[in-house]
């Protein structure tokens, strides 16, 4: 993971003020852009309009584009990059590898992969609003696989990223393949889901998001000591009085819980939770208490602002979130496996 700019550690005066101040502007510029993002689209409102829809949305004929079309996405938008960059940062945390994210680790693939069957499978029988229990299920199978394949008198880092890449090809084979044999509107709805899009989010796709976060968050955050610890390596982690299998499986689990509901609500989005653990880790730190937020909110604008360009640069086009959240993440990896091998060497 790259060199963090120092903060002076925890009770430090400047520490405390400087990770304050960064929190600040962060949730302030996630505030700005969610405002910026309920005035633009395929109609544009002024910033006047819209503070008149969110207080009196009965007296307002754009109410509806506020409160139904616009809002939804942007706090769907909001939350589904919050819950991958912390997913990213507690696998980097467990399996100390500066590259390991949810769609290294196979949990992604995994929720691709039952999204797709399910669109191949079921997509004219059952209800769109499956999709998302379908994927869920897809995530948690794929970890809980992950798991069961690395597993050899315990687990160790190493093994799980290994077999994780490996899963996560397999699994990508077998959703080409699906998509390959399925007819053609299914293949595009699949496409499109692959690539990761907040088209057409509803009031009900948050709600249903947000149980996941207040679920998984806590036990995280509890347990930032014990991801500490074992960033220093297993031995250490054992000698601070860390039970490693048992604190490993649990953030595990949250980490796949989080990811798994991000992708399930918001299709295949790659490269958040590679990137935005990296940019936090340079602005405050490694301490997971402080690094978690951090990835939260920087995860949050990545993710708002590619989909609000996904919105307004092609118009009348609405394109998925996925394409400009790739084309930063693709070059980000590529740059930092060139570091890490450049550092072995």
């Amino acid at each position: 993971m790259a060199h963090a700019l120092p903060l002076g550690r925890t009770g430090d005066a400047a520490g405390d003020a400087r990770y304050a101040a960064i929190v600040t502007l962060l949730g302030l510029s996630l505030l700005a852009s969610m405002g910026l993002s309920l005035t633009l689209g395929s109609f544009p409102t002024p910033p006047g309009r819209v503070l008149h829809a969110l207080t009196d949305p009965k007296d307002s004929d754009i109410a509806f584009i506020v409160w139904d079309l616009r809002l939804p996405r942007i706090l769907l938008a909001t939350l589904v990059g919050a819950a991958l960059a912390v997913a990213g940062a507690i696998l980097q945390g467990i399996v100390r590898n500066p590259l390991a994210s949810p769609d290294v680790i196979g949990i992604t693939g995994g929720a691709a992969l039952a999204a797709v069957a399910f669109l191949a499978l079921f997509g004219g029988v059952l209800s769109a609003h499956w999709l998302p229990v379908a994927a869920l299920l897809g995530a948690l199978c794929a970890a809980a696989l992950v798991l069961s394949l690395a597993w050899r008198r315990g687990i160790t880092p190493s093994r799980l990223v290994l077999v994780g890449i490996g899963l996560s090809a397999a699994m990508g084979a077998m959703t080409t393949l699906l998509i390959v044999l399925s007819d053609d509107a299914a293949a595009m709805v699949a496409y499109v889901w692959l690539t990761g899009s907040l088209y057409a989010a509803q009031w009900q796709d948050v709600a249903g998001l947000v149980p996941w976060l207040l679920v998984a968050i806590p036990p995280c955050l509890a347990r930032s000591r014990h991801l500490d610890a074992m960033a220093l390596g297993d031995q250490v982690a054992r000698g601070l009085g860390v039970n490693i299998l048992h604190s490993r499986l649990v953030l595990m689990a949250c980490s796949v819980a989080l990811a798994g509901a991000a992708v399930a609500y918001a299709g295949g989005l790659s490269f958040v939770g590679l990137i935005a653990p990296h940019v936090a880790a340079r602005l405050v730190g490694h301490g997971f208490a402080r690094l978690a937020p951090v990835s939260a909110l920087v995860g949050a604008l990545i993710v708002l602002h590619a989909d609000l360009l996904g919105r307004v640069a092609f118009l009348p086009a609405d394109l998925p979130a996925g394409i400009f959240v790739s084309g930063v993440g693709a070059p980000f990896f590529v740059y930092l496996l060139h570091r890490t091998r450049h550092r072995r060497h």
